[in-house]
């Protein structure tokens, strides 16, 4: 009586995908590139009509898309040499901050008391602003590298260490339950149930602090005697050249482009049970 109903119904051969919800696919989909380059493709002819179109904005302030292209090409010599010293600024401020970040996090979600003695001053520190600390920096630490990797630091930390507490903190009852069941130790409950956890929260913060890593880096160049592109934009602007500045600055959001979307795809191979226990959007 069962097969006959399901043979008269349809559904003989028809394996239930859960939840009525249709299988997500693996790949790259057309639409993970083609999405991003209209939306570059939208952007550059909004720039071209508000400068060369309507010319609505001077052309010193911001030049038209094609020389800044101009400029780039021309200047690829200088740029490409400072885009390396930036990226390689960026990268290491940020993984400093990353690993320090963690680690406050994780001190400051095992101790209430820690929490209580050293998160207001945590917020004082993310709370003064950091552009006022550059040349003061260079008196503290003096000049290369130093004040670059303090500036990415300041600027990032905070993020991935609230990321971090918060994603410690929060672990869903049920799976603390379970722990306490079966009897685990501190450490094997950390391990096995609160730092998986924990996870998905604490890439946000690193997400979060990714631009924030290329911003200190520009920032630090302009108090450093580093070539990067902070400094390119400094040396270019103060000899009238905006064309070149706005190409390193149109070098420094596609280096960050890039860098935020690596972490994108670290967290996606690290964390492959999050999309299988989510709803898509």
């Amino acid at each position: 009586m069962t097969e006959t109903t399901a043979t008269r119904s349809g559904h003989v051969g028809k394996k239930p995908t859960g939840a009525g919800a249709p299988p997500r696919r693996s790949g790259v989909r057309p639409a993970a590139v083609g999405l991003p380059l209209l939306g570059a493709v939208i952007t550059l002819a909004a720039w071209w009509l508000v400068t060369s179109g309507l010319q609505l904005v001077h052309p010193v302030a911001l030049p038209p898309p094609q020389s800044v292209w101009q400029a780039m090409v021309a200047g690829i010599d200088v740029l490409l040499p400072a885009l390396g010293v930036t990226t390689t600024m960026t990268v290491v401020g940020f993984l400093l901050s990353a690993v320090a970040g963690v680690l406050i996090g994780m001190a400051l979600a095992g101790s209430r008391r820690v929490e209580r003695m050293f998160a207001p001053l945590l917020v004082a520190v993310n709370a003064v602003p950091k552009i006022a600390l550059g040349p003061l920096l260079v008196v503290s630490v003096g000049w290369g590298t130093k004040p670059i990797l303090t500036m990415v630091f300041l600027l990032c930390f905070f993020p991935v260490v609230l990321s971090t507490a918060t994603g410690l903190t929060t672990t869903p009852n049920d799976l603390a339950e379970l722990a306490r069941s079966l009897n685990a130790s501190w450490w094997q409950a950390f391990r096995k149930v609160r730092l998986p956890a924990a996870l998905p929260q604490i890439f946000v913060g690193l997400k979060v602090a990714m631009p924030l890593a290329a911003i200190g880096s520009v920032i630090g160049e302009f108090y450093s005697d580093k070539p990067g592109l902070g400094y390119q934009i400094l040396q270019y602007n103060g000899i009238g050249d905006t064309a070149t500045a706005w190409a390193a600055i149109v070098l420094i959001a596609l280096m960050s482009i890039l860098l935020y979307s690596a972490l994108s795809l670290v967290e996606r191979l690290a964390l492959p049970w999050v999309r299988a226990t989510t709803s898509a959007r």
